[in-house]
Parts: structure tokens; sequence; C-alpha cells
């Protein structure tokens, strides 16, 4: 029995060095293996609060862009509010500003066509002083002297005056009238369509001496300078303001019939124009319709014997 423990004793003494390397081996593969996952867990975990974090961040971005979205929401709703206000506080005062913008777009075109032949203007002009009797003009504007003859002493030539450029005459004569200095601005008005008759200022300036004389309470020198508007520059921008006028100047003349004609005319001619809203609205007011009855194609009955 003794022998045969001492023999067992041996054969594991010999098998023990051969099975301790393996489980040497194995006890380190799975320590690796789990330094391995705990990393990759701890890695896990590391993102995880990263992801918190910026979701977070992201969460308040969000809710600071919902607030200022509203608070704008809220601002557009009050300036929508106070706008909505405003034109029904001004709904009564849109005839007379659209004829006020009516009026600057027309200033504007004006001073867009004047601006464009100034340059041309006032070459015609120099050239024009230049060439008086085929001669170049003398020093200090004096005109050529002209030879009597032999023995003779050479006179000068009277001096004819020049007019002022038709700018310089039509925006003097318009401010001056937008400062209500009626009876300066009527002369310069009139200087305009004295020296420069052709010009389509001339059209505006003839308009603006018949407004002085409406303001003014004279009624036919109005009418007049309405229709010189009228006849002579039908194409002017002032063409539909000034027969509007001179429908009003016939209706306070007490020419009821013949004001009436020229405010349908104006409809008719002019239905689109700020001024054509104001001759409906003046027919309207009082009781007479826009558009005159066509006569009937048929004759009228013969009255009773």
């Amino acid at each position: 029995m003794r022998k045969h423990i001492i023999r067992l004793t041996a054969v594991a003494l010999f098998a023990l060095p051969s099975g301790l390397p393996h489980a040497f081996a194995v006890s380190k593969e799975m320590v690796q293996l789990q330094t391995q996952v705990q990393q990759l867990q701890d890695m896990v975990q590391h993102l995880q609060t990263s992801n918190d974090e910026r979701m977070g961040v992201l969460v308040n971005m969000v809710q600071q862009n919902t607030d200022n979205m509203n608070r704008m929401m809220a601002s557009v709703n009050a300036l929508q509010s106070t706008l909505k206000a405003d034109n029904d506080q001004r709904g009564s005062s849109s005839t007379q500003l659209s004829s006020q913008i009516q009026s600057l777009n027309d200033s504007v075109d004006e001073l867009k066509t004047r601006i464009a032949n100034l340059t041309t203007q006032l070459q015609a002009i120099q050239s024009q002083m230049q060439n008086v009797n085929g001669m170049p003009a003398q020093p200090g504007g004096a005109a050529p002297p002209v030879n009597q003859g032999p023995g003779q002493a050479a006179m000068p030539m009277p001096q004819t005056p020049q007019a002022p450029p038709v700018d310089q005459l039509y925006q003097g004569g318009l401010r001056d009238y937008n400062s209500a200095k009626y009876t300066i601005a009527a002369s310069e008005f009139g200087d305009v369509v004295h020296y420069y008759p052709q010009d389509p200022l001339a059209g505006n300036a003839q308009f603006y001496l018949g407004e002085i004389s409406y303001r003014q309470g004279k009624f036919p020198a109005a009418v007049k300078y309405y229709d010189a508007v009228l006849e002579q520059f039908s194409g002017n921008p002032m063409a539909p303001a000034a027969e509007l006028r001179k429908g009003q100047s016939l209706i306070e003349m007490g020419q009821k019939d013949a004001g009436v004609r020229e405010l349908r005319t104006l409809v008719q001619r002019y239905p689109q124009t700020p001024e054509a809203q104001q001759g409906r609205s003046a027919l309207n007011g009082m009781g007479v319709r826009i558009y005159a009855a066509k006569p009937s194609a048929y004759p009228a009955p013969p009255a009773p014997q």
C-alpha cells in the first residue's frame, strides 16, 4: 500500500510541471479579457456621459430658440395690430395721401426729364451766345460792334437780356409756391410760359398759375390756365389734376352742368388716377350719375294734342 501511494505521488509530480503552464496561460488571457471588457465599459460610460451633456446643450438651445421665436411672434403681432390701427385711423385721408404721392411721383419724373435735357439746353444756350451775328461773344457778355461805314465809329449793338434757364425759373416758382409766396411764384411761372412756351415745364407752370388763381378765388382765371394745360399739353402729367380743378372751378362759379361734364370727362379719360377717384366722390356727393345717360335709339313719342 505504501508503495502504491509513493508511485501515485511520483506520477502526480511528474504530471504537475506539464499542466501548470497551460493553467497560467488561461488565467492570463482571462485577466486580459476582463481588462478589455472593463475598458470598453468605461468608454461606453464616457460616451453616454458626453451624449447626455450634448443632449442637454441641444435641449437648452432649442428652448432658447423657441422662446426667441415666441417673442418675435408676439412683436410681429403687436406691430400688425399697430399698423392695422394706423390704417384704420388714416382711412379717411387715403384720398389726400394718394394725391400727394401722385404729385411727388410727377415731380420726380419731371426732375428726371429735366436733368436728362439740362446738358443739351446749356450747350444750345452757349452755342447761341457764341454765334451772335456769326462772331464769337465778346468778353464781359458785350455784343460785337457794328461797323457804320468808313470814318464812323463802331456802335455796339443793344444787348438782349438773356432769360434764366427754364429749370431755374420753374424750380424757383415751385419753391415760392410751396412757401405760399403766390405773387412771386406767379411771376416766375409766367416767365417760364413767356420765355419757354414749348417746353414741357410750361404746361406745369400753366397748371400752377391756375392753382394760384384757384387758391385766391379767381376761378375764371383758373379755368383759363387749366384749359391751357388740357389743350396745349394734353400729355402732361398734370392734365388729370387740371381737369379736376377745372370742374371744381366751374362748380364754384355756379356753372354746375359744365363742371359735371368736366368731372365725367376726367373719370372717362383718366379712370385709374387719384384725381378720377376724387371726381367720382364729388359726383356721388352731388347725387349725379358718373356716366351720362345714353340717348335712346327710338324717337320720343309725340306730345298729346
